[in-house]
Parts: structure tokens; sequence; C-alpha cells
């Protein structure tokens, strides 16, 4: 025997709706709980897996105390590949945590970096202003000639 039931969505609304007191949007309300229910706590599931796994991998530096063994310095080439500390930013430092008695990495923003930036940002918002400011006065002319036309017309007409 053949069902002409192609989707089980179908399938399972077309049986439903022999049910007198479910309504067509009252199925899809259900269908649609039932998938935000099912998305929720898949997420909280893995978020679980994941903590235990980030407890782990956690840096030393975020969880004890630690000192800077070597200041904020621009990354090599090879470091900017190899390293994802510096693929963030360019510049690394090197951390000691004592009680771990380990050596890591730690991503960092450099003085020099940021000089350059700001020069950067206070460049660009002078030369916007400049433009904007020139678009202003050939607006203005362009009114004012406008303005000075519409009088003239009406003295004319006078």
């Amino acid at each position: 025997m053949q069902s002409d039931c192609m989707l089980a969505l179908s399938c399972i609304t077309s049986r439903v709706h022999k049910l007198p007191f479910i309504s067509r949007e009252g199925v899809i309300y259900i269908a649609v709980w039932i998938l935000i229910t099912a998305s929720v706590f898949e997420a909280a599931v893995m978020d679980e897996d994941k903590s235990e796994m980030d407890a782990a991998a956690t840096p030393c530096w975020q969880v004890e105390e630690f000192v800077v063994s070597k200041e904020c310095a621009k990354c090599t080439p090879y470091e900017s590949k190899s390293s994802s500390a510096c693929s963030m930013t360019g510049y690394v430092e090197i951390i000691r945590c004592p009680k771990s008695k380990r050596d890591e990495y730690k991503s960092c923003r450099s003085a020099v970096m940021e000089e350059h930036l700001f020069w950067k940002f206070e460049g660009s918002m002078v030369g916007l202003t400049v433009i904007f400011a020139v678009l202003v006065v050939f607006r203005q002319r362009a009114l004012d000639r406008l303005a000075s036309e519409k009088v003239r017309k009406q003295i004319e007409s006078i």
C-alpha cells in the first residue's frame, strides 16, 4: 500500500486536522515549540561539554597571578602565522605564571600601534570635515543662486 504523504509534516498535519480540538495554527505552534525546545536543550548540553573543555584550555594568566617576562613586542612573520596570540593584534608579550610554572604568549596592544591608529582616525575625520564643508558651501551657493533668480523673476513680473 502506497502512502500519498510525501513530507512527514504534511502527513502529521493532515492526520491532526481530523482531531476536532486542534486547529491548523495550533499544530504550527506545537511544531515550533518542539523545535525551539529541542534546540535549547541541545545548546545546553553542548555548553556543558564546552565548559569542561575550556577549563583545561584556559590560559594561566586568566586564572592566576602572572609576571610579564617580555614586554609587548611586534611578532615575527613566522609567529604571526603560527601563533594565535600574534594573529589578533600582531603584537605579543610573554607571560610567566609562577603558580603553574608555565610561560604563555598573550596578545597585547602596542603604544606605537595605538598612536598610529589614533592619528589615522584623526586624519580621516579632518578629511571628512573638509569634504562636507566644501559640499555645504557649494549647496549654499546653489540655493542662493536659486533664491536670487526667483526674486529676479518676481521683480520682472511687476
